[in-house]
């Protein structure tokens, strides 16, 4: 089994908690994890995936032991995507591949959207770009419905609630009637502990503060005028994009990506029937064995 590396960087003047696997001089693939996950979210592709090219995956801001700048303004997408860039150059000058999931999906879309010269192709996992997951949220259906947790973990209360118990909350909210089979023992201790990281939960819970997505209630649609206007040409995605679904998640319905592909050059979508927003964990020799088709051409 290849070996699982761990190192602090300097990037975007922060210091990043980063895991790595293979030979450095291999093709780099940048895995950014979502919520409420952290680096080693990403263990099994970084095992899968390491005989061929260097996978990094670093915690991301606010997230287990990297840096936690404080205040809700220091975690927008814009300086998401920058420490992600930072991050990427500092190991290589160009990625094989930019692979995210939920959270990081919207890092990783940020940054191909400013800097598409970074990556040869982008790789998302169960994420969502902000265009179709806006106009999913503003309907008032049921992405609405699936995504009122937002609200919940913008308020100032939720740190308490969600870290009462030993989290127990937290991890609620993660299951939302999924498969979690996958998260128990040393793994479980190990998320543990990364939510436990002093000034971790607040971190974690500042991007959805930051964010300006606006959730409508289950029911009432938003005005049009009412919902920030998003410019399609500045969020088109060039490198060739592959999208892999899990389509039983509980989190992002089909409709946040629909119309997808009116914002792309170049889509690939595949669907996995027995899979939900955790798929990574669920069949990651299927999900690697995509990942390196996609990437072999």
């Amino acid at each position: 089994m290849p070996q699982i590396k761990s190192q602090f960087i300097e990037a975007n003047g922060l210091s990043f908690h980063c895991l790595t696997a293979g030979d450095p001089s291999r093709p780099l693939l940048l895995m950014l994890h979502g919520f409420p996950e952290y680096s080693g979210g990403w263990e099994e592709m970084l095992e899968r995936l390491s005989d061929d090219y260097f996978c990094v995956a670093p915690d991301q801001r606010g997230y287990n032991t990297s840096s936690k700048p404080e205040g809700v303004i220091e975690y927008t997408g814009g300086k998401l995507a920058r420490d992600a860039a930072a991050i990427l150059t500092h190991f290589a000058p160009h990625a094989r591949a930019v692979i995210g999931h939920d959270w990081g999906a919207s890092v990783a879309y940020a940054l191909t959207f400013a800097r598409p010269d970074l990556m040869d192709k982008l790789i998302i996992l169960n994420g969502a770009h902000p265009l179709p997951f806006q106009r999913a949220l503003a309907t008032g259906g049921p992405q609405a419905e699936a995504s009122q947790y937002i609200d919940y973990l913008r308020s100032p209360k939720a740190e308490a609630q969600l870290s009462a118990d030993d989290f127990s909350k937290l991890a609620a909210l993660f299951a939302d009637g999924m498969d979690m089979s996958w998260l128990s023992g040393r793994r479980l201790e190990k998320y543990l502990d990364a939510w436990g990281q002093p000034g971790a939960l607040t971190g974690m819970l500042n991007w959805y503060r930051a964010t300006p997505m606006q959730v409508a209630k289950p029911g009432q649609p938003i005005p049009p005028d009412e919902i920030k206007v998003l410019d399609p040409a500045k969020l088109r995605v060039k490198p060739p994009h592959l999208l892999i679904w899990g389509k039983n998640d509980t989190a992002l319905k089909m409709s946040a990506h629909e119309g997808l592909g009116d914002l792309c050059d170049d889509l690939t979508i595949r669907y996995f029937d027995d899979a939900d927003h955790w798929i990574i964990h669920q069949q990651p020799d299927a999900v690697a064995a995509v990942i390196r088709d996609y990437l072999s051409v």
